[in-house]
């Protein structure tokens, strides 16, 4: 692992609680592992990564992302999505895709939403012309892919929808 998800792995596991786990795995179920850090921490935990590795790249915050995601925890899932909520401005369509591999994985509405309402939404907002088409099109096949969370993740996803 890079330093960076070495510190947030380590932050997420301090922040852990035996009884916390056991209730987010009864509440959520799935085959996800929980550490049973709240969610408080695993936001606190992405700022300070911000803090301890400032002015990563583009290609630093989406392969950090991917690194946290590749391990099947819900709070390193959940620290991915934060990361790139708080870098919604430096996405760019094409990043869609790795997107599309979360939400194929996520297993959990739980993950799925944050997704669609926090990073993709707000992603599709600061699109140009030329990208918003192409974005248009990604999620148009998600729509018709078969997969529960792309679907899902198309449907919160369009700015044409208004959500409470």
């Amino acid at each position: 692992m890079t330093d960076a998800a070495d510190f947030i792995d380590a932050a997420l596991q301090y922040e852990a609680s035996w009884y916390r786990a056991q209730e987010d795995q009864a509440r959520f179920g799935g085959d996800l592992r929980f550490y049973g850090s709240s969610v408080g921490a695993v936001r606190g935990t992405i700022r300070d990564a911000g803090r301890r590795y400032p002015g990563m790249s583009h290609d630093e915050i989406t392969a950090l992302s991917s690194e946290l995601w590749e391990v099947p925890v819900y709070e390193r899932r959940l620290a991915a999505i934060v990361l790139l909520q708080s870098n919604v401005g430096a996405l760019i369509v094409s990043d869609l895709t790795r997107i599309e591999g979360f939400l194929r994985s996520a297993g959990l509405r739980a993950l799925v939403d944050p997704l669609a309402g926090d990073v993709i939404r707000p992603l599709l907002d600061g699109l140009g012309a030329r990208d918003r088409g192409r974005a248009a099109t990604v999620l148009a096949r998600w729509r018709l892919d078969g997969d529960a969370g792309l679907l899902r993740a198309a449907e919160l996803s369009d700015p044409s929808q208004v959500y409470d």
